[in-house]
Formats: structure tokens, sequence, C-alpha cells
């Protein structure tokens, strides 16, 4: 049931609700509602900030120290739960995370349009979350956030590639705090976007020359805005800066070229053409995992080679999503990476090759040492006539 506790008898392991303030823009105050309280900090400024909150004793500690049975296990602690998630219970996890992580982003760029400094411990807490989810279960986040919106893509866009950005940070065995920079990278590499007139912002067709060329003004605007926050490092304002610029010298804002591009700019152009690429856009279908996959592998002089390879170890050679046949004949959605082999994925099978008739979908985990099917190619959802491939592995799962 729901209660107002003051906030001197707020503890940890309290599901809060709801504060007792005014809605205002700082990401703090969206992060932490609707979950527990786990975090010391979090409880000093809930105190220091306000009077009264709002506590649901059927998810968490009541005033008398007693938990409730139905206490609810996905939201306990997501700061600091790294124990394995199988990818099911990650999905659940990853898509509350998506809620959060969009609203926090929107308010932290709506701040940068009006010219206020960034709140950086709140972006800490949500890199934080979004890199525990990846260590969790390093698919799940990453995979469901290509699902986005057009209306939501800018903010959605900045949490796939953050979570990108820490997956193959820790693919390239970089040390955490590596791996944390990495997050900040990119969650803020698109920060410029926010300076853009909305009318090219959001444009439903394809920009022209002239709109395109105030776009590729988003870098520097980024940085600006980044220069106003002095605990913000080099790494993360280079990231901004140089995400678009090419091995080969071809892309902008500078032209650099080969060993004048950061490791970590490198890395985010990687993530931020994936992720693009991948996302549905009013003017352009998203391309599924795997021909994406295949096409950036193409754009010889694009990226880093060694760092691409890296990539294509993190979102896996059959990525989830990606349609393909099996050696039996039947057509599947790979659904989860294999543990040992990335040839090995978990498919769910649906459809016979042969008669083109559908059948009730199969789980197919082809790392089983006794079982005998392989994929034999990736097949394109449009020559299949199927609509529907995300929800085969995404919605059945995360709903």
């Amino acid at each position: 049931m729901l209660r107002k506790i003051a906030v001197s008898d707020l503890t940890l392991g309290m599901y809060i609700h709801e504060f007792c303030r005014p809605r205002i823009n700082d990401p703090f105050w969206t992060t932490h509602v609707e979950r527990e309280l786990c975090d010391e900090a979090v409880l000093r400024r809930i105190q220091e900030s306000t009077r009264e909150v709002w506590i649901d004793t059927r998810l968490g500690r009541s005033p008398d120290g007693a938990h409730s049975p139905q206490r609810h296990n996905a939201a306990s602690c997501p700061d600091t739960d790294t124990s394995p998630a199988t990818m099911e219970k990650e999905l659940a996890r990853a898509k509350l995370i998506c809620g959060r992580a969009k609203t926090a982003v929107m308010t932290m760029f709506s701040d940068a349009r009006m010219g206020r400094s960034m709140n950086t411990e709140d972006v800490d807490l949500l890199v934080q979350e979004i890199s525990t989810s990846v260590m969790r279960h390093p698919h799940a986040l990453i995979s469901l956030s290509r699902l986005k919106t057009s209306d939501e893509y800018t903010y959605m866009h900045s949490v796939a590639v953050c979570a990108l950005m820490v997956a193959l940070a820790r693919q390239m065995q970089l040390d955490e705090e590596r791996v944390r920079e990495a997050g900040v990278a990119g969650l803020m590499h698109d920060v410029g976007k926010m300076m853009i007139p909305p009318a090219i912002l959001n444009k439903p067709d394809r920009l022209t020359f002239e709109e395109y060329e105030a776009m590729k003004y988003h870098p520097q605007a980024g940085l600006k805005i980044l220069q106003g926050s002095q605990q913000v490092t080099q790494a993360v304002m280079d990231v901004c800066l140089h995400h678009h610029e090419k091995v080969d010298g071809s892309g902008y804002p500078y032209g650099l070229k080969g060993e004048e591009i950061s490791v970590f700019a490198k890395m985010g152009a990687i993530c931020d053409v994936y992720d693009a690429v991948t996302s549905d856009r009013p003017y352009k279908k998203g391309w599924d995992a795997a021909r994406s996959i295949r096409e950036m592998a193409s754009w010889k002089g694009h990226f880093d080679e060694k760092i691409f390879q890296h990539f294509v170890k993190t979102v896996g050679i059959y990525p989830i999503g990606a349609l393909v046949r099996l050696k039996s004949e039947r057509l599947g959605v790979v659904i989860e990476q294999g543990e040992k082999s990335l040839l090995h994925p978990k498919v769910k099978v649906f459809l016979s090759t042969r008669t083109k008739i559908a059948f009730q979908p199969e789980v197919v985990n082809l790392a089983d040492p006794i079982e005998p099917d392989a994929i034999v190619k990736y097949e394109l959802a449009e020559e299949w006539g199927v609509r529907d491939v995300d929800d085969l592995w995404a919605v059945s799962s995360a709903s």
C-alpha cells in the first residue's frame, strides 16, 4: 500500500512511488521514482532536498522494517545487481531501464538547449544502470534499444549508443573506469543536436544539401555544451566532436584520418552508425542487424578494421533479430547468442522454407551438442513476407 512518510524515516530498501515536490527539469527526480532505494548517496540527496515521499510497502521495506512478500524482484537494486540473467529476464528489466533512460536523456538534452548545465551525477547513475544491464546480459538492452519510434529517435539513439559503447569497451577488455567513460561518451555524443533547428532535426524526409550542412554542425555544437561542464572528460568531448570522422579522411568536421582519430572516437563512429542504420526512420526502414553488419563491413575506409572486428564479436556474427535459414529447411530468428560460440545461437523457428507454411514457433539451441541443425544463410524478411520479426524475439519476452 502507498504511505506518505517524512524523508527522515526513509531508509534503504524502501520502494519510492513519488516525491512530494514539484516536477522540475532535473532527471534525478524522474530516475529515482518507481524503484527501490538502494544507494546511500541517493538517500542523502533526497533527505537534503525534500521533506516527504510516497513509498509502496507492497514492493519494498515498510517503516516498521518489514519486507512485503510481494516485493518486486525486477526492480530490486537495479544499479548494483550484477548477477547473470537470462535473456528473457533481462529484456523485462531493459524495458524499464529504456523508459527511465529516455526520460532522463530528454531532460538532460532539454537543459542543454536552454543553456543550463547538466547534472553529471545523474549522467553517471544512468550510465551505471545501463552498464550493469549489459554486464548481466550483454545483448538484451542493446537489442531492445533498436526498437524505437521516430519521435523518440534522438533520445533513444543516445541510450543505444551508450549501451553499445559499454559492451564494445568490455569486449576490448578496457578497465572499468574506461568502460564507464565510454558509456558517458556514448550517452552524450549527440547532445549537439539539441542546437539544430527542430525543423531540420525532425524532418520526416531526407535532408536537402543545405539542411545536411547545417546538421553537420552538431559535433561542434555538442563540444561547446560539454565544455561548459568541468566534470566531463577530454575523451567524452573527443567522441562528441569526432564520431563522424572516418579513417580514410572523408569524414567531418575536420577530415581526420587514421591515427589522428582517437580509439574512443573510432568506437563511437561504429556504434553511432550501427544504431542509426538498424533504426526505422520516417524516410527509411531500418536494416536488420545482420544486414547492417554486412553493409558496414563493406565500407572500406570508413571504420577502424580492428575495432570493427571487436564490434562484430560484441553484437554477434548472427545478431539478435537476424532472420536465418537452417539446414532443416526452417526459417527462424536469432533470439540469443551462444555462450561459447558466435556460430551457434538460439534460433526461434516458425516457417518452413520448403512449403512456406508457418507453424508454432519453437526454440532451437544450435549450441546443444546433440542438435544436428545449423545455420545455412541469412534471409531477408521482405522476401518471405515476414513483417513481425522483432515480435518473435522482443515483444513476447519483454512484455
